[in-house]
């Protein structure tokens, strides 16, 4: 039996990985899906903890990835064949279509567990007060532990990782691009990140999906700009 740590980077993955690993229990494979849409503090952070786990325990990250990326699904993937036209690209994901999720970890991870001879248990970082999201025939240590999120960022700042203020910034830590971090965190994104920013803006004009409901990135790129005239006037 293989024990398998479903690895994000985030505080809870990174907390439960590290204390496993401390505690000495049994830890086989450790597996990250990279869905090139991560922030760059994220990247850093992932090498940090493969370096760290490396030189005092011996283990490395599998990183998994998909075949194709973020943006070919976005917008050149046929998900639509047609008599005379085919719809192309899956364009902006939603709480109810996360592609996203589905091809870029869901998929990798199911195809590396099939290439897998022996049984899997997988432990998944949920905090103690995240208990809703367990599943079924998964191992969840962090509730075991009773160790809140709270608790799993402080072990994760005792340690020395800090993502270099990343969850200063941010509460939730996932792709860059996730449409579900709502205004706010777009807007962090534009001022902090105008690289980013400017590729999701170019991506957001090849979709016939609208961002949200009532507006397109390139509605908010607009809003943004007035809102910094308006402090810079007032200033």
């Amino acid at each position: 039996m293989l024990n398998v740590v479903s690895f994000s980077g985030g505080k809870d993955s990174t907390c439960m990985l590290l204390m496993m690993l401390e505690r000495g229990m049994q830890v086989d494979y450790i597996i990250c899906c990279d869905t090139g849409m991560e922030f760059p503090e994220m990247y850093e952070h992932w090498k940090k903890v493969d370096d760290y786990i490396s030189t005092n325990y011996g283990k490395h990250i599998t990183y998994l990835k998909a075949d194709k990326s973020f943006e070919y699904y976005f917008k050149d993937y046929t998900r639509v064949k047609g008599k005379h036209t085919d719809i192309k690209g899956y364009g902006w994901p939603s709480m109810f279509r996360r592609w996203c999720t589905e091809k870029l970890k869901l998929s990798p991870i199911k195809q590396w567990k099939k290439s897998q001879t022996e049984k899997i248990n997988e432990c998944i970082g949920i905090a103690f007060d995240e208990q809703d999201r367990m599943k079924k025939g998964t191992i969840y240590p962090l509730i075991v532990w009773e160790m809140t999120e709270k608790n799993c960022l402080d072990y994760c700042y005792s340690k020395g990782f800090n993502w270099q203020g990343l969850y200063e910034k941010r509460k939730r830590v996932s792709c860059w691009i996730c449409p579900l971090q709502g205004i706010k965190g777009w807007r962090l994104v534009r001022k902090q990140y105008p690289k980013l920013w400017k590729k999701a803006l170019q991506l957001d004009k090849t979709s016939d999906f609208k961002l949200s409901e009532s507006y397109t990135l390139n509605d908010l790129d607009h809003r943004f700009a007035v809102e910094d005239l308006q402090t810079v006037l007032n200033f």
